[in-house]
């Protein structure tokens, strides 16, 4: 089985082309984003490992995917027509066949053909010039409804039953044997649904758990291994003793009920520190927990550092707004629950302008910023 990390939205915010570089370093079989741009930049920055864009991509990139060997999913209607059409130029050109994956519908309600059009599209694909037919595959809407999940599991079954001959007929061609896919993070820790020939896991990757997900027994060793990759720390540009009255930031919903030591973090809602945790997320500063005050703005996010033990904080204390300090921390959960949402958009929403450190081993081997670095 074929384990195909997805790399999409800039790795889960954590930085695509270092992490698909450590990913194809440590044995990935492949990689899925969802654009075609995210697959130029991969390709840019020298990662050969094969590439699938998992939604349908503009015909006029159709040329340029070929020749760098870039896979694209191939669904119904006008793009997927237009795909063949452009691909069948492309080849007229010299360019290479287009390695297409046909994504079947089986209840996520977003994409693909429906399973009584699939024997059609792969008449259709069959009969196209310029393109290869490298995989069939699909995508659980709940994996963590293990009926539903199982459900969509055996329509899939059903339609790939059509394939026998596609993938004889493909074995030991270029493009390899025809894959079939369905199981993405939930799929491979939760759900009760068949590997097929490759997994896609996403979140898994980076140390995070599907959020609704309720972790079977048979998985519980395997999640308990699983540690957050992403950490987000900050210096204070300011730390100043406000006196009672003082307002803080924009059309201040914080007010000093007396003197109060307030630090300023340049992390703002620009960063991806979203505005609705105003006033009630926490940062970590020597290991204890304090609040963040007033309204986030687009640069900067303050903390009530008052009740701080010990020396005042300084401009030299290291903060955590998400991670672990001492004893205490903060993961893309708690901000998730904070700020109504789910921790996929906590991670994927840190902007390219907050610098990334990687580690590996315990000590830093490459950082990125927005502007150079490496």
């Amino acid at each position: 089985m074929r384990v195909e990390p997805v790399v999409k939205a800039d790795a889960y915010g954590h930085g695509a082309v270092p992490v698909a570089r450590a990913l194809e370093a440590a044995g990935a079989d492949g990689l899925s984003v969802a654009t075609l741009d995210e697959a130029f930049e991969l390709r840019g920055a020298g990662v050969s490992l094969p590439l699938l864009v998992l939604y349908p991509v503009p015909p006029e990139g159709v040329e340029a995917a070929a020749r760098q060997r870039i896979a694209v999913a191939l669904g119904s209607g006008l793009l997927a027509a237009r795909t063949l059409v452009a691909a069948a130029r492309a080849v007229a050109d010299g360019s290479p066949p287009l390695q297409v994956h046909l994504e079947v519908e089986t209840g996520l309600g977003r994409g693909g053909v429906l399973p009584a059009q699939v024997a059609d599209a792969l008449g259709g694909v069959r009969r196209a010039d310029g393109v290869v037919l490298g995989g069939v595959w699909t995508h659980l809407a709940a994996a963590d409804d293990a009926a539903n999940a199982r459900g969509q599991d055996e329509l899939f079954g059903a339609a790939v039953l059509r394939l026998a001959d596609d993938r004889e007929g493909t074995r030991g061609s270029a493009h390899g044997a025809i894959r079939r896919h369905l199981a993405g993070s939930g799929g491979v820790l939760g759900a009760d649904v068949g590997r097929w020939d490759a997994v896609r896991t996403g979140i898994a990757i980076y140390g995070l758990v599907p959020d609704a997900l309720t972790v079977p027994p048979a998985t519980l060793s395997t999640v308990a291994r699983l540690r957050p990759v992403m950490s987000l720390f900050a210096r204070p540009v300011r730390v100043e003793a406000l006196p009672a009255g003082h307002g803080v930031s924009y059309g201040p919903t914080f007010i000093t009920a007396g003197p109060t030591r307030i630090a300023t973090l340049p992390v703002g809602y620009a960063d991806g520190w979203r505005r609705n945790l105003s006033d009630r997320a926490e940062a970590l500063v020597r290991g204890v927990r304090v609040p963040l005050v007033g309204r986030v703005a687009m640069d900067a996010v303050m903390a009530d550092v008052t009740a701080v033990p010990g020396s005042p904080v300084t401009e030299d204390d290291e903060f955590v707004l998400l991670g672990a300090q001492g004893a205490e921390r903060i993961s893309a959960f708690d901000l998730a629950a904070t700020g109504g949402t789910i921790s996929y958009e906590v991670v994927t929403g840190m902007s390219r302008r907050l610098p990334r450190v990687y580690h590996a081993a315990g000590s830093p081997v490459e950082t990125r910023a927005l502007a150079g670095g490496g």
